[in-house]
């Protein structure tokens, strides 16, 4: 029995979730915005965030930067593109003093395949809020988006074998390993290799 063809519901905007954010049991996800640089840059500049994942060690303006260049991404429609979810704990000031709550962390979806509908997905939180689900609980709900929103079919993710608490967190998604490739990428001095980990839509609805 033939498949049906992938068909993607694009374009996605983030807009839609300005006003009416993703509200989980502990947090709010809602777009990253320019008023989170400073949240942001609490754990942009930790060693033992920059360790796994390709960003370069930066100074505080270029930080702030990098945050506004990411919360200008708020739209998906080719190849490429990537929206940007901050995950927000209301019950904790934000730096940034707007009364708002604070920015843990953020999780991104990122369209690589169009025309297979397959997206991809990566998260990246404050070691200090690490070991209480908060992850876990932000990047199942953004999961859940890609498919029942985006209607993908296929949703993976990138990481650094060493990293085994974003591997464990893929598994915990219902994510499966499907290999390593070896020495991909140079960074900081080092090759790293890449470990990728995928879930399908049948195997989303199943759980």
């Amino acid at each position: 029995m033939a498949s049906p063809a992938p068909a993607l519901k694009l374009p996605f905007d983030v807009a839609a979730y300005d006003g009416a954010p993703i509200i989980t049991e502990r947090l709010v996800l809602r777009p990253l915005g320019d008023s989170d640089v400073a949240d942001v840059w609490e754990y942009q500049r930790l060693e033992e965030v920059l360790r796994f994942i390709p960003w370069p060690r930066r100074t505080a303006e270029e930080g702030a930067e990098h945050t506004r260049k990411r919360a200008g991404m708020r739209t998906v429609t080719a190849d490429g593109d990537a929206v940007f979810f901050a995950c927000v704990l209301p019950d904790e000031a934000s730096l940034f003093g707007d009364g708002g709550g604070r920015v843990i962390g953020d999780v991104m979806l990122r369209l690589s395949d169009a025309g297979n509908a397959d997206v991809e997905i990566g998260w990246v939180f404050h070691p200090d809020y690490a070991g209480r689900g908060f992850a876990t609980e932000a990047s199942a709900a953004v999961l859940a988006l890609a498919f029942t929103v985006l209607d993908a079919h296929r949703v993976h993710a990138q990481l650094d074998p060493r990293n085994t608490a974003s591997a464990a967190l893929c598994e915990r998604l219902g994510m499966r390993h499907e290999g390593t490739t070896r020495e991909t990428f140079y960074d900081k001095g080092e090759w790293s290799d890449s470990a990728f980990y995928g879930i399908l839509r049948s195997e989303f609805d199943a759980r």
